[in-house]
């Protein structure tokens, strides 16, 4: 993927005794996850958003070199490739094409993508690479305030292109704010194969192949000012948790991302370093996954 992606960064130096040190930057060998940095805002500003998230994979490796302990109490962690950042290119639609390559050619490697973003928009791109190689029933769950199915190109049309473009047996939203969603909108999205809620992070997920996808802005402006568009009655970071840790135990989640994160709106780091947590609950939860080594 060199033509398209570059080394992600990370501080000059990560103590040895935290979890970003196991990290492989260089082979995928032995690694049962994939870091995929989408570096690209493009989408929020065409949307009206409070750009930043550009810089979202590089405040999330930063908090992850200092949050995470290299043999954690919480039990020990599959091993993790950082596949870089995908370079944008010069138009949305270059910008998406080299995420779903990226994306198509991690899961070929029989790898998990964990994409860290970056506009909302890039969730479409990197599905579309699941979409392209899956002959199981494709499901999609995301966690967020918005449902994001305008339809004019930006970060608020990603779940319109996944549901037109890569035709899900099924998409759950959870998380919502009324207040921001307009009634149109969600009639359009139930029209069209979208179900608002219908399951616990507890329950009987849908079956077929999975993919999750958390917008930071999910999350309480309290615990997340580090976002493309603040919540201001959003879900506590707990409750985030259960439903991430929950998608990394299901064996049917193939892809996961965290996105919307801005640093340049997080002044003390604290979006940056939950995010960092969030990705650790991931992880923890892929460990528990029957069959996992």
């Amino acid at each position: 993927m060199s033509r398209i992606t570059t080394a992600g960064i990370w501080p000059d130096e990560i103590r040895s005794d935290r979890f970003a040190s196991l990290i492989s930057r260089s082979d995928p060998g032995g690694c049962r996850v994939a870091l995929l940095g989408l570096a690209d805002d493009m989408g929020v500003r065409m949307n009206g958003g409070r750009v930043g998230a550009a810089e979202g994979p590089y405040g999330f490796r930063t908090a992850l070199a200092r949050y995470g302990e290299r043999l954690p109490m919480a039990g020990s962690l599959p091993r993790v490739f950082d596949a870089g950042d995908v370079v944008a290119g010069l138009s949305m639609a270059e910008t998406h094409d080299r995420v779903t390559r990226a994306s198509r050619a991690l899961l070929e490697l029989d790898l998990i993508p964990v994409g860290i973003g970056g506009g909302h928009d890039l969730t479409f791109a990197l599905v579309r690479g699941l979409a392209e190689i899956t002959r199981k029933p494709l499901v999609g769950i995301y966690l967020d305030a918005h449902l994001d199915v305008r339809e004019r190109d930006g970060s608020g049309m990603t779940f319109r292109r996944i549901l037109q473009q890569c035709r899900p047996d099924g998409l759950h939203a959870f998380g919502l704010d009324p207040f921001s969603n307009s009634a149109e909108d969600l009639a359009w999205f139930e029209a069209n194969g979208g179900t608002v809620g219908g399951f616990g992070f507890d329950g009987a997920w849908p079956e077929g192949d999975l993919f999750v996808s958390l917008d930071m802005d999910v999350i309480d402006q309290a615990f997340a000012p580090g976002v493309s568009a603040m919540n201001p009655i959003g879900w506590s970071p707990a409750r985030a948790e259960n439903w991430v840790r929950a998608a990394g135990r299901n064996p049917r989640v193939r892809m996961f991302d965290i996105m919307e994160l801005a640093p340049r709106h997080d002044p003390d780091g604290r979006t940056a370093r939950l995010a960092a947590r969030l990705f650790l609950a991931f992880l923890q939860g892929v460990a528990e996954r029957p069959n996992e080594p």
